[in-house]
């Protein structure tokens, strides 16, 4: 059994929040390539490697094509939610929602413009959960950030909340547990500008390991082994 895989009490179930319509990007950011995979891609590779026993995917912008690509190389249970426009809390509370209906035990919230978050922060944010806190999120080098995760006495609270801000006014009052984590946070590619530095970025240094889809792999041995 993984890291952080469900006991008897119940499964870790990630939530991906892939709902929104990228008006600052100027399009479906969730769509858009790193290394030959699409952000939503990289995110449900990084809950997978985290460790999770399950994958919720919340989609409405695009929701189609934002499926497809979130189940291109893992087996995710898509939530189409059409209350895109009511905000990120509509997202979130539909994702939990699903995420009871599996008895989860532990919910590890996601966003889907993250394509550099690492699965041992999934892993280390759940393990905090499972080790009595209400609610952990990393704390990075410059301030905190996700993966965020919650108990399971606690989702219904999440359920509840209205507005564009998720879960964060509710944070402080549940009392968050910071696990302290080397480097920076995952950097929110919410623009294209953000996204065309990340290019850059993984062209010149390469994708980090835990981000490097298969296709990316196979062309980094055939250069190692010509």
């Amino acid at each position: 059994m993984n890291a952080v895989a469900g006991s008897a009490a119940g499964p870790t179930v990630a939530v991906v929040l892939a709902a929104g319509g990228g008006r600052r990007f100027g399009g479906t950011k969730q769509l858009v390539e790193l290394a030959d995979r699409p952000l939503i891609a990289h995110v449900v590779a990084a809950a997978r490697d985290g460790g999770v026993d399950e994958v919720v995917v919340v989609v409405g912008h695009d929701a189609s094509a934002v499926a497809q690509a979130a189940r291109a190389e893992h087996d995710v249970r898509v939530v189409d939610t059409p209350a895109v426009a009511a905000g990120q809390s509509a997202s979130l509370g539909a994702g939990v929602a699903a995420a009871l209906d599996l008895d989860a035990e532990v919910v590890v919230v996601l966003l889907a413009d993250q394509p550099e978050v690492a699965p041992a922060a999934v892993q280390a944010a759940a393990a905090a959960v499972r080790d009595g806190a209400s609610v952990a999120r990393l704390l990075y080098e410059d301030g905190p950030g996700h993966p965020v995760a919650f108990a399971r006495r606690v989702l219904a609270r999440l359920t509840e909340l209205r507005g564009d801000r998720g879960a964060r006014g509710l944070l402080d009052e549940l009392g968050v547990v910071e696990v302290a984590w080397g480097g920076a946070a995952p950097v929110d590619l919410d623009t294209r500008a953000a996204w065309q530095a990340a290019l850059r970025r993984w062209e010149t240094k390469g994708p980090p390991p835990a981000q490097r889809s298969p296709s990316w792999r196979e062309q980094e041995g055939q250069a190692r082994h010509p």
